[in-house]
Order: C-alpha cells, then sequence, then structure tokens
C-alpha cells in the first residue's frame, strides 16, 4: 500500500500539471476582445511585441515574474469578455503573490511599433524571462543603473542591441536584460541566426561610416556545445588549426574567415550584397577574448552581467571587435571614415572619393627619423641621422638634490593625471599628408612635424626632469623632437635654431571626435561610480577611495575605456612582432592607414609637455619639487597623508590654476597612492622610481593610462 507522503506527492505532481494560461488561441481572442494591441501589451509586461506573438501562437510561454502578471490580466479579460459556450476557455486560475526574483527582471525596452513586415518564422527568437542567479553567486548588476547606462537601440534595423552573450542552454543575453531563445547548434547556424533573425547590431557613427556588425559572445559551455576546444592550444598564433572541424563547417558553408583566421576574435563574413553587410564578430571567452588587464573580472560574470558591461561600452564607445587597442584603433577610423560618396565629375555617378580629415585609405611611409630601422623604406636608404624619441617620463630625482626639509616630511603623494593622453589628444593638430624634407627651416608652432635641433645649451633646475627628453636628463646635443616640444621651449624664453625638419602641409584635428566621445564615456561612467563633477575635492577623494567597490560591472567599463585610450594610442606605432621577423621586411601593422608613429609621437610629446608645465607651476605656486615622475604619475613630499595637505589652492578654498587639480576628467588628478617619505627615499637611494611602487605592494603602475 502506498503511504500517505507518497499520494500527497503524486497529487501536487497531478496539480502542477494544470494549464496555468488558456489556450495560446484564447489568449489572443482576450486581447482583442479588450482592444488591445501586441505591442502595448509588450509595452505593459515590459518584453518585446515578438515575444507577446510568441506566446499567442504557441511559440513560447511566459516565465516569472511575466506569468503572473499575464495570468491576473487574462483573468480579469476573461470575466470582462466571456468566451461564447460554456467550455471554450480554461479558466485562468487567480495568481499568487508574485515571487520576487534574486535577479532584475529583464525590460526589453519600449514595444516597436506595428508594421507591416511579416513576422518571423518559426524559429523567431523568443525572449525569455532570465533564469535565477545559482546560489552563492551574487549579483553584480543593479537594475536602476543598468537602465541609465545603456538606452534600448534607437534604429529600427537592430532592435534588440549591439551584442549577446550566449550560453550553453541556447539563451542569448542581450542589453537592458533581454534574453532571446538562440537555437543554432553550430557555428554556422549561429551566424546565419545572427544575421537572419536576432536584430543585433548598431548604426554607424559617421554617416559616411559603416555599421558596427553585431556581436556574439560565447562563454565556455557555448564554445563546447558549438564544438570549439575549451582551450586555443596554439598559444602563438591564436587560432583554431585549419583543419579543425569548426573552420572547415565554416568554409563549406561559404562563409570567410579573415587572416587572423579563427581566434579568439574571430569574424566570419560574406561579400556584402549591396549595401547589407554579411559580417558577425565572436569573442570567445574561454580563449581570453576579454583580457583580464583591460576587463578586469568581466569573463568571470554571469552571462547577463557581461552583456551588459559590453553593452554599456558598445553605447558608450564602440561595439568590441578585438582586445581594447583594436577598439581604440577601430574607433578612430569610424569617427574619421576614410572615404565618402562623390559625384562623378564625367559620369554623374557616385563614387568612392577622400573623405577630409580622415587618414585615407593607403598607408603612408614615416618620414625617416619618425620610423625604426626595421622598417623597409628606412632600412634600405641606410639612414643613419637618428630617430624622434618622444616617449612618457621615467624620472627619479638625484638623491644628491634631495633637501633636508623634504626628508623629514612623513609621506610621499602619489598624484595620476586622469587619462593624460586622452587629454593631450584634445584640439591635436598632426599632419594628414606625407611628410616633405626642409633643411634650417624657421621653425612654426603650428606645423605638425620633426624638428632636429639642439636643445643641450638649455639648463634647468635639477629638482625638475628636462621636458625634452623622456628620463629627464639634460640634451647632450642635436636631437630630433616632435613640434610640441621645442614649442615648449620657446614657452620657457629660449630661441631655437632647426637644423632640419620633415613637416606635413595637410594638418587637421584628426583626434578631436576620438577624444570627445572617450571623454564623455569616461565622465559618464565614473558619474555611473558616484564620482561626479560637482563634488568637493574631499568628497571627490572619497568617492574614488570607493568607487570600484560601487558597482563591479561599471568599473570594469571604466578599466575597458582607459586601456582603450592607452592601447589606440599604442596601435599608432605597433612594432614588427615575431621571432621570425627580419629588419626590412613589411610586417602586417605598418600596411594599415593607421600606422602613424608621428601621431602617436605628438600625442606623447603634448603629455610630456602638460606634465612638465603643471611640475613648473607647483614649483611657483607652493616651491614643492617632485621626487620622481612616471608617465602621468607624479610622486611629492607632504606633510600629510592627503594631496589636500600640499595642493595650491586660493583664499577663497578654489584650487590654483596652473598646478595640478583634483577632479573626474581628463587631465585632472586623482590620489594614486601614499607611503611613508622614508620608503621613497630608500628607493631613491637604490635608484629605483617611487612613482612605479607607490600603490603599495610593489604594483606596477599602468603606464600611459
Amino acid at each position: 500500500m502506498p503511504t500517505e507522503e507518497e499520494l500527497f506527492a503524486s497529487v501536487d505532481a497531478l496539480l502542477e500539471e494544470e494549464p496555468q494560461l488558456p489556450p495560446p488561441a484564447e489568449r489572443a481572442r482576450l486581447r482583442e476582445a479588450a482592444g488591445i494591441t501586441q505591442a502595448r501589451l509588450a509595452a505593459v509586461l515590459r518584453t518585446s511585441t515578438q515575444t507577446v506573438k510568441n506566446w499567442e501562437n504557441g511559440r513560447s510561454e511566459p516565465k516569472e515574474p511575466r506569468l503572473s502578471a499575464y495570468q491576473r490580466l487574462l483573468a480579469g479579460w476573461v470575466a470582462k469578455y466571456p468566451a461564447h459556450g460554456a467550455s471554450a476557455a480554461t479558466p485562468v486560475p487567480a495568481p499568487s503573490a508574485a515571487p520576487q526574483p534574486d535577479v532584475p527582471q529583464t525590460f526589453t525596452g519600449p514595444a516597436a511599433p506595428e508594421t507591416d513586415e511579416p513576422e518571423l518564422d518559426a524559429k523567431a527568437p523568443a525572449v525569455q524571462e532570465r533564469p535565477a542567479r545559482p546560489a552563492g553567486r551574487p549579483a553584480t548588476s543593479r537594475r536602476l543603473a543598468a537602465a541609465r547606462a545603456v538606452k534600448p537601440a534607437a534604429d529600427p534595423r537592430f532592435p534588440h542591441g549591439p551584442l549577446a552573450v550566449v550560453d550553453g542552454d541556447g539563451s542569448a543575453y542581450g542589453v537592458d536584460g533581454l534574453v532571446l531563445d538562440c537555437p543554432a547548434a553550430t557555428v554556422v547556424e549561429l551566424v546565419e541566426w545572427t544575421l537572419r533573425e536576432s536584430g543585433l547590431g548598431a548604426a554607424r557613427l559617421h554617416r559616411h561610416g559603416k555599421d558596427s556588425d553585431p556581436l556574439v559572445v560565447l562563454t565556455a559551455a557555448a564554445a563546447v556545445k558549438f564544438g570549439l576546444p575549451e582551450r586555443l592550444e596554439d598559444r602563438r598564433g591564436l587560432r583554431l588549426a585549419e583543419d579543425h572541424k569548426v573552420v572547415k563547417q565554416v568554409l563549406k558553408a561559404r562563409w570567410q574567415l579573415t587572416q587572423r583566421g579563427f581566434g579568439p576574435w574571430a569574424r566570419v563574413y560574406r561579400k556584402a550584397q549591396g549595401r547589407e553587410r554579411q559580417c558577425v564578430q565572436l569573442a570567445i571567452l574561454p580563449w581570453d577574448a576579454l583580457d583580464s588587464r583591460s576587463w578586469p573580472g568581466v569573463a568571470e560574470m554571469e552571462p547577463a552581467d557581461i552583456a551588459r558591461v559590453l553593452g554599456v561600452y558598445a553605447q558608450r564607445v564602440i561595439t568590441p571587435r578585438g582586445g581594447t587597442a583594436v577598439n581604440g584603433l577601430e574607433l578612430m577610423t569610424a569617427l574619421r571614415p576614410p572615404t565618402r560618396p562623390e559625384r562623378n565629375g564625367e559620369s554623374g555617378g557616385w563614387v568612392s572619393g577622400h573623405n577630409p580629415g580622415s587618414l585615407g585609405t593607403e598607408p603612408m611611409d614615416p618620414a625617416p627619423p619618425e620610423g625604426q630601422p626595421e622598417h623597409p623604406a628606412i632600412f634600405h636608404s641606410g639612414w643613419q641621422g637618428g630617430f624622434l624619441h618622444e616617449e612618457a617620463y621615467q624620472w627619479v630625482r638625484d638623491i644628491d638634490h634631495l633637501e633636508g626639509w623634504e626628508m623629514t616630511q612623513l609621506y610621499a603623494v602619489g598624484l595620476d593625471l586622469n587619462t593624460a593622453f586622452l587629454a593631450a589628444s584634445a584640439r591635436l593638430v598632426v599632419g594628414l599628408s606625407a611628410p616633405d624634407h626642409f633643411r634650417a627651416p624657421a621653425f612654426n608652432a603650428k606645423i605638425p612635424g620633426s624638428w632636429l635641433v639642439d636643445l643641450s645649451h638649455i639648463e634647468l633646475d635639477p629638482r625638475l626632469p628636462s621636458p625634452f627628453t623622456p628620463d629627464g636628463k639634460r640634451p647632450t646635443g642635436p636631437a630630433w623632437y616632435q613640434t610640441h616640444t621645442v614649442a615648449y621651449a620657446e614657452e620657457l624664453g629660449f630661441k631655437v635654431a632647426p637644423i632640419e625638419a620633415y613637416l606635413r602641409r595637410e594638418t587637421g584635428a584628426y583626434l578631436d571626435p576620438w577624444h570627445d566621445r572617450l571623454k564623455t564615456a569616461f565622465v559618464d561612467t565614473l558619474a555611473d561610480l558616484g564620482v561626479t563633477k560637482d563634488l568637493s575635492d574631499g568628497e571627490f577623494l572619497a568617492a574614488m577611495e570607493r568607487h570600484r567597490d560601487v558597482d563591479p560591472a561599471m568599473a570594469a567599463v571604466l578599466a575597458a575605456i582607459k586601456a582603450t585610450v592607452k592601447g589606440g594610442i599604442g596601435k599608432l606605432f605597433e612594432n614588427p612582432q615575431g621571432k621570425n621577423y627580419k629588419p626590412g621586411d613589411p610586417w602586417p601593422a605598418m600596411q594599415r592607414p593607421t600606422w602613424r608613429p608621428d601621431i602617436r609621437a605628438a600625442v606623447i610629446s603634448k603629455a610630456r609637455v602638460n606634465m612638465h608645465r603643471k611640475l613648473n607651476n607647483m614649483v611657483k605656486l607652493t616651491g614643492l619639487y617632485p621626487l620622481a615622475v612616471l608617465s602621468d604619475c607624479v610622486v611629492y613630499p607632504s606633510p600629510g597623508a592627503s594631496p589636500l595637505d600640499f595642493l595650491p589652492y586660493a583664499a577663497s578654498g578654489k584650487p590654483q590654476p596652473g598646478g595640478f587639480r583634483l577632479g573626474p576628467t581628463p587631465g585632472l588628478a586623482k590620489l594614486e597612492g601614499v607611503q611613508p617619505m622614508a620608503w621613497a627615499v630608500d628607493l631613491m637611494e637604490q635608484g629605483l622610481n617611487p612613482a612605479r611602487h607607490i600603490k603599495g605592494g610593489d604594483a606596477v603602475l599602468d603606464e600611459g593610462e
């Protein structure tokens, strides 16, 4: 005989099998009887119109918390609009109090307006409820911050945003909590689903540019599901072997891969059909697509939170196409496209023409002093005239120039300039055309280029670094300098007499839109972390101390933005790589139009000059000299453990202009770290740089932030 407990369990199982909702056709009848459109219902339930369609044609079922809300709505409509016939519809049980999920409920944004376009076929992606987070996995997203950070896609061509993170269970997590059903079982099916049904992508950033291709991020479980190895064995080439079954499937289906092959950031494409691009960007998380140095902690997040981080980055910066350095370079091109349509004078038709202010479509050989000895044009020319050496500061004051009163200070306090290279790129005029050679030209600070000048006669205070060399030492003879460095010598009151120069006739502020977009992204993301422009200096320091703990997802976005700045500038002068490279041979990076070492030199020169100008002004305002400088970090002796103890302020309490100022915008400073003064002196005696270790724990400063 069964026990009472077994019978009760059987009865409970039978009750659970009872339909919770009326049949799909009845759901549609009730909605139409109430005079409500599918779009209106989708907006009320905070889902998509396609999801409502799927509920009413039986393709999918609602899940909590929408299930209880939908039950309640249908029960109300049943009472108002009963069906003809006693048993036409299954009664809707009265819903109990809706359970509270432990994750934010999904919201797909305002429903798209109804159109005459046909509905998607049976494989249409259905929006489903986000599954509950496993116990012990803390949530890292916040509903209000997410709603503020990522706005629904405005372009009707891309209703579901720029990207999705696909998990092993067939769920594709998009921006703003959206979850799509992804029925694909192979990489080829995934690519075709993405292009035909997902609604993913992003509009171009410039009217002459290209739309961003949809990005699909694969978790470790998804990678295994699609037949990809858990670990990429080719760690040097970072790609699957050409005979791997997935690569064969892709090529057999007449899709193509770029020269990078199938690696952590694989691009699968076909030739565009008219104006319709056929390209999908894949990012494979288990293959370290999201480097922890640029995307701290993101690869370990839940798929929905990964989608949130990447979605905010895509909305504020660009849809990722690779590492942050690649994205920084891609953003330059996206904001300054190389071509634009123009009328052909003879035929009257449209042709592709040069877009003024851009770098064009062809690579450009550098001036001999602007490149490196390995470059083919320089290597084969036999150039022996020296090279431009504009790099960030790595300077430590000579211990013999440390004064007694400085050694009695209690602390060494490090200040770090926010995105110093980004600040230097603002209104920066760079060369756009090929360089021309001049002998004994008159110096002109408005012309970007490289100047051979002797600045060794300029003697400055040894307690400050020289503004003309990265190591801060006085020049020993003629050397090549970028325009900003020479102009600063004139600003300091010294005459300059260039021996020769390589200058560019066509100029422009190429990086301006890049600077503006990244500055806005940086400031807005800091604001999301509680660091806003309206804070007092004391409040700013307190907010910066805790900002990383406010929201780990947004903190990761901030780190990625900073890495995009640094990496983008670095990519302008990418060196040859690989043990088999031979000097004089071309390498891939130098064959793109954005390989421009002269532009990188201009940014770094201006950043270093900006730093020296502030150091000089600090002497005038406070009498203080730095102990060390490393890129955009400077260390000062201080009587207290706060920058407020030595920064210059007017009697009114406002910061004095010209020196270092605290604040959240590029070029302003934040606290980098504090150590005992005795610690800094000990490092200086060893010839080590206190700025490199001021954070503590022997942490090396992320140079060029």
